[in-house]
C-alpha cells in the first residue's frame, strides 16, 4: 500500500499522508495519517505501535505524547478523523457523521498501513482513544476481533452525564428531529471552559490551532448526537472485548455556568462517575487509573500531573503491551498440602 509522506504541520519529525476512504454517498472522503520519525533510531521491540484517535471538534497536536510512546521503543501514529482537524475542508459539516462505524475504514486502512510500515502483526498495534475518539476506539475493537494488542482510553465518552436514563429519555425526545433532519443544529449552552484550561492563550499551556481545535467546538446536530447515543447504549450493554483495556480519568468531575479556578484541575466535559460505571462493560480485563487533578484529557494537564499519568501508563503497557499480556514473574498457583 503506496503512501505519499509530507512534512507535517507540527515539523520536521512529523510526517502525514491522506487517506482516501469510501463515504455513505459513495464518493472519497479523506481522513489523514500522521506519523513520528525522531532523528533518534526508533526501537520497536517485536515491531509494537499505536494508533490515537482524537476526540470531537479536536486534532492530533500532542508532540509529547508521541515522544513518550517512541521512548518505550513504539511506532506512534495518529489519525485525523474525516471532517476533523487537517482533514476538514471548506464546506464540510465539521465532525459529523450519522453512525459511528462511517469511521470504521478510515481506521483499518491506517492499521493496514502501519502494520505493513512496521513488519508487525495486528496484534500487536494498540489503538488509543480520546474523549469520543474512546468511544470510536472500543467500537470498532469491538467489531474487528483479534486485530488488536490492547486498547487504551483517555476520558472515553462512554455515557452521558448522570445515567443512562438521560440518554434514554433524550433520545426519545431526539429520534424523530435526527431521522428526519439529521444535519439540524441542536443548541446547547455554549462555555468553553475546556479549552480555557488547556490553551496558552488563557489558562493551559498548549499552542492550537483555533481553527482546527474551535474553542467552543463545533456545532451539535442531531443525526451526530443519535449516533453517540446508539454507541454508547451498545457499550451499556456490554462489549466483551477479550483485549486487555486501559481506562485513564481525572479524579472528579465539574460542570457549571461560571468559570472556577478549580477548572483547571479536573473534567469539566464528562461525568466521571459514568464513565466508570461503563468502563467495567467493555471487557474481561479492563484497569482503571484516576489520575489526580487530570483535566479531561488527561495528557494535557499540568506538568506534574503529566508525569504521574506517564507512570502509570508505563506501567501498564508493560505488563499487557509489550511483555504479552504477561508478568515477568507470575505467580504460582497454590500447592496442595
Amino acid at each position: 500500500m503506496a503512501a505519499d509522506w509530507q512534512e507535517d504541520m507540527l515539523g520536521a519529525e512529523f510526517e502525514s499522508t491522506v487517506l482516501q476512504v469510501p463515504a455513505v454517498d459513495g464518493a472519497a472522503q479523506r481522513a489523514t495519517l500522521i506519523r513520528y520519525l525522531p532523528q533518534s533510531p526508533r526501537r520497536s521491540p517485536g515491531g509494537h505501535a499505536v494508533l490515537y484517535v482524537h476526540g470531537w471538534s479536536d486534532y492530533f497536536f500532542n508532540t509529547e505524547l508521541a515522544g513518550f510512546w517512541h521512548r518505550q521503543g513504539v511506532a506512534f501514529y495518529a489519525l485525523d478523523l474525516h471532517h476533523h482537524g487537517r482533514s476538514l475542508q471548506e464546506g464540510e459539516p465539521a465532525g459529523y457523521v450519522t453512525d459511528l462505524r462511517q469511521y470504521d475504514d478510515e481506521i483499518s486502512l491506517a492499521l493496514d498501513l502501519i502494520r505493513e510500515e512496521n513488519g508487525c502483526a495486528e496484534t500487536n498495534i494498540t489503538l488509543m482513544g480520546h474523549s469520543t475518539g474512546g468511544l470510536v476506539a472500543s467500537l470498532w475493537a469491538a467489531e474487528h476481533p483479534g486485530r488488536l494488542r490492547a486498547l487504551v482510553l483517555n476520558s472515553p465518552w462512554l455515557e452521558m452525564h448522570g445515567s443512562a436514563l438521560v440518554r434514554r429519555a433524550a433520545g426519545a425526545v431526539l429520534e424523530p428531529l435526527s431521522r428526519l433532519k439529521p444535519e439540524a443544529e441542536i443548541k446547547l449552552p455554549v462555555r468553553g471552559f475546556y479549552y480555557r484550561s488547556i490553551s496558552r492563550t488563557a489558562e493551559g499551556e498548549w499552542d492550537l490551532d483555533p481553527k482546527l481545535r474551535p474553542p467552543e467546538s463545533f456545532p451539535v446536530r442531531a443525526g451526530w448526537l443519535s449516533a453517540i447515543w446508539d454507541g454508547q447504549a451498545k457499550v451499556a450493554k456490554g462489549l466483551n472485548l477479550e483485549v486487555p483495556v486501559l481506562v485513564m480519568s481525572s479524579t472528579r468531575s465539574m460542570n457549571g455556568p461560571v468559570w472556577h479556578e478549580d477548572m483547571k484541575n479536573t473534567d469539566v466535559v464528562l461525568d466521571i462517575r459514568t464513565m466508570t460505571e461503563r468502563a467495567v462493560r467493555l471487557g474481561r480485563s479492563v484497569t482503571i487509573e484516576q489520575v489526580q487533578d487530570a483535566l479531561h484529557d488527561v495528557f494535557l494537564s499540568r506538568a506534574d500531573v503529566r508525569q504521574d499519568a506517564y507512570a502509570r501508563l508505563q506501567r501498564w503497557a508493560q505488563v499487557y503491551m509489550l511483555q504479552g499480556g504477561k508478568t515477568e514473574h507470575p505467580a504460582r498457583p497454590p500447592q496442595p498440602a
